[in-house]
């Protein structure tokens, strides 16, 4: 690598938004992300995230790949190594095979993708408003470690117009939000689920399809808003309630230590989230 191409490369990572985009795209490896949950996963606007894409591409850092219709982003390994390697060089007085090991930047292996991805899968009655409340929160919060969906037992076919306008203020993606019956997760070709949660007492009662996988679940309920009444701004301040409480939820879940904890004990870390076994409680008084 030259000089220029190094100092280009470098230009292009220093900046807030592109750096966080190179890291989250180097722990999805070959996987890669679309675009649409590279900006739900770091809150980054679609208006400028074309932008950063852009000028990564080309710096070398990521390329992109057509699948159908649907455009993945992946780093680009041998930008990062050539990169890594040039700044490398001199290393250990110009013997950066001495250190290969802590840079892993020699040899044709790939970088491993040690990081372990999860996909979750929030529910409630209608999927209108609290369980695609919760998918965005945790596409984002996840940072790429987690993938969200959501469903509802008896879809309203629609997203609550209270929850669209909340989850714009909060700068999430609602272009592929979509109230959808809980069904699609049982079918083949579903995404595997690792954790499936409750967020509203009727669908906990209900009985729910056979999931893939076996994932955990827990009951995580909280009042519905879209049952409040009164003016614009009360109803309004509802739907911010429930975005908190899912908000604090959902920030304790990814912080749990998943690989390193047994089975026993993260289910009962998952109930003891929810507020206990009822799944309300001592978070709603909090929240």
């Amino acid at each position: 690598m030259e000089m220029n191409t190094a100092i280009a490369a470098l230009q292009a990572l220093a900046h807030e938004h592109r750096l966080r985009i190179f890291r989250i795209l180097v722990r999805w490896g070959d996987m890669g992300l679309s675009a649409g949950k590279i900006a739900a996963a770091l809150g980054i606007p679609n208006s400028s995230l074309s932008f950063h894409l852009g000028r990564l591409e080309r710096a070398g850092l990521i390329r992109c790949r057509r699948s159908g219709r649907h455009i993945h982003y992946l780093v680009s390994r041998t930008g990062m190594r050539d990169l890594l390697t040039y700044l490398s060089a001199d290393c250990c007085h110009g013997h950066p095979e001495l250190c290969s090991d802590q840079f892993n930047l020699h040899g044709d292996h790939d970088v491993p993708n040690t990081q372990p991805s999860y996909n979750v899968l929030f529910l409630c009655t209608g999927n209108s408003a609290r369980s695609i409340i919760a998918e965005c929160i945790l596409n984002r919060a996840g940072m790429g470690r987690f993938s969200a969906y959501s469903a509802g037992s008896h879809p309203k076919g629609e997203v609550h117009p209270f929850a669209l306008q909340l989850l714009r203020n909060t700068n999430h993606d609602v272009s592929g939000l979509r109230s959808k019956d809980w069904s699609e997760f049982s079918q083949p070709g579903a995404p595997e689920l690792h954790f499936v949660f409750t967020v509203c007492d009727n669908a906990a009662a209900e009985v729910c399809p056979v999931w893939p996988g076996q994932p955990m679940t827990a009951h995580w309920g909280v009042p519905d808003p879209a049952l409040a009444t009164g003016s614009s701004a009360e109803i309004a301040a509802a739907f911010a309630d429930t975005y908190r409480m899912l908000e604090k939820r959902i920030g304790a879940f990814t912080s749990v230590p998943i690989e390193s904890i047994d089975r026993l004990s993260l289910q009962n870390t998952l109930h003891e989230i929810g507020g206990g076994r009822g799944g309300s409680g001592a978070a709603e008084s909090s929240a």
